[in-house]
């Protein structure tokens, strides 16, 4: 249950062996202001069904009802209920919960082992390895009621790591698969996977208030549920499909501080920070702001200041305290020289650009906090960049800034894996808008991922190790125009 406001508005509301605490729950639903949709799980929500709340909160039922539960089976594939409801568990015993639209299928196994993910609190996820090995038990049931996936699902997505990753992906999975098929004791199931990938590899196949929103807004609820929703919706998009690894290109230091000029240049053009490209070179190559033009001068100088930074790149988050942390550090040094903006402070009043209204000042901690849940399941490093890109962009956490940190935090998920960075240039700069508005208006996960592919396919075409031969070559790509009509012109690099 959520500390932060009155029992009697939470969303989701567990009972309680605290006497106090049990006697004000039966007292609340007595009197018709909460009421009971599962056992031992109470709302104060009347608008929406018990089965919406309960497929809504699962993952957070779970992790509170049955700690140290582990997501197996198919459902750590899938991360969702089959097409008749169903959600498979590990757990202490085996049994069927049902739940208002949703039946628990608890196996009796092992819990949780080392590189299974914990998150929602105290719910565990199988590791990859771990899904592959428990996907190829032997199952009686049928379709969806089959706590494996049909055999062809599994092939298709081993295949899809081949794709990706390449021969060396899956036989780091089948090495990890093999260590732990002993601890769980699946020597047979690990006989059934090694098969099949060495087939794949020979063949190279609340009466008060209703809203959401508002309650947040009036009780103090760290979170905009709206945007988790939203959020959710790019996750599992991002865990269904697959991406292909591309490695940093400009990875000596002349590369990549040549790079990141180019980074922080076209980051700061973007959000309408607009210089000639020799003089930005002359206040990066100087360290000096132009005398007209301070505050500008040091935005570009605050973005370069990190994102030349190979070691601060490296780092990202593996807590939401430490994103957090991050944020406002590098946000600190990004807005150095604009007092007026509050360089590492959260927003202390709503912003919007255009229709789009962004989170409530009083709800960005909480709705940070929240969405890191689902960047603590994303693995690979384009998926988190994605991932914490989008969020950061649509949590929009700072009074100015936030574009231009965001994309920090994006390149930073890329750095930390040697993948290749992204530059989003001028010309492509309504590719990158408009993806961002479908996603948020339209929940559009499709169109704002192949966005973000095609600007990491452009960056990688960049050999960054002569400043006059980057600037040349994006030259004939178009990068750096802004007329209507032009597009953004590239051969993808034979390697990638």
């Amino acid at each position: 249950m959520e500390k932060n406001i009155p029992i009697h508005l939470q969303e989701i509301i567990f009972s309680s062996s605290d006497k106090a605490l049990s006697k004000q729950i039966s007292k609340l639903e007595k009197e018709g202001i909460i009421r009971k949709i599962a056992p031992r799980i109470y709302t104060s929500n009347f608008e929406q069904s018990a089965e919406e709340l309960i497929r809504k909160h699962i993952f957070t039922i779970l992790g509170h009802q049955y700690p140290d539960a582990v997501l197996s089976h198919r459902s750590a594939l899938e991360f969702e209920p089959t097409a008749i409801g169903h959600l498979f568990v590990t757990y202490t015993y085996t049994k069927n919960i049902k739940l208002p639209g949703i039946t628990i299928r608890f196996l009796e196994g092992k819990g949780p082992i080392e590189g299974d993910t914990r998150s929602f609190g105290n719910l565990y996820v199988s590791q990859q390895e771990r899904a592959f090995l428990e996907n190829l038990q032997v199952s009686r049931r049928p379709g969806p009621q089959s706590k494996t996936l049909p055999l062809p699902e599994l092939e298709e997505k081993l295949e899809q790591i081949v794709r990706v990753k390449g021969e060396k992906g899956l036989n780091e999975i089948r090495d990890r698969a093999k260590t732990i098929s002993e601890e769980l004791d699946m020597p047979n199931e690990f006989k059934k996977l090694n098969a099949l990938i060495s087939a794949l590899l020979t063949t190279k196949p609340s009466k008060i208030l209703s809203s959401p929103v508002a309650l947040a807004r009036a009780f103090g609820i760290p979170y905009d549920p709206a945007r988790l929703e939203l959020f959710e919706k790019l996750f599992r998009y991002l865990k269904q499909v697959g991406h292909k690894e591309i490695p940093e290109n400009n990875g000596s230091t002349r590369a990549f501080k040549n790079f990141a000029f180019y980074e922080a240049y076209f980051s700061n053009y973007i959000e309408g920070t607009v210089f000639e490209l020799e003089e930005a070179k002359n206040i990066i190559k100087s360290g000096l702001p132009l005398a007209t033009r301070d505050e500008d001068s040091h935005d570009v100088l605050g973005t370069y200041q990190i994102v030349s930074n190979k070691k601060e790149m490296a780092k990202v988050p593996s807590s939401p305290e430490e994103m957090i942390d991050m944020l406002q550090y590098r946000h600190r040094i990004l807005l150095s020289a604009r007092a007026s903006k509050k360089p590492g402070d959260f927003k202390d009043k709503n912003n919007k650009a255009g229709q789009t209204h962004f989170v409530d000042f009083n709800l960005v901690k909480g709705t940070l906090i929240k969405g890191f849940e689902y960047l603590n399941l994303l693995k690979d490093a384009f998926s988190r960049a994605a991932y914490i890109m989008f969020m950061i962009s649509e949590v929009h956490p700072f009074l100015d800034g936030n574009g231009r940190i965001a994309r920090v935090m994006m390149n930073a998920e890329l750095v930390s894996q040697n993948q290749s960075r992204i530059i989003i240039p001028t010309v492509y700069r309504e590719d990158y808008l408009g993806a961002l508005r479908l996603m948020t208006r339209q929940q559009n996960p499709k169109t704002y991922v192949n966005m973000l592919k095609r600007a990491q396919e452009f960056s990688a075409s960049i050999r960054a190790e002569n400043m006059d031969d980057v600037e040349a070559y994006l030259e004939t790509c178009n990068a750096f125009s802004d007329d209507e009509g032009v597009v953004l012109q590239f051969n993808a690099p034979p390697d990638t």
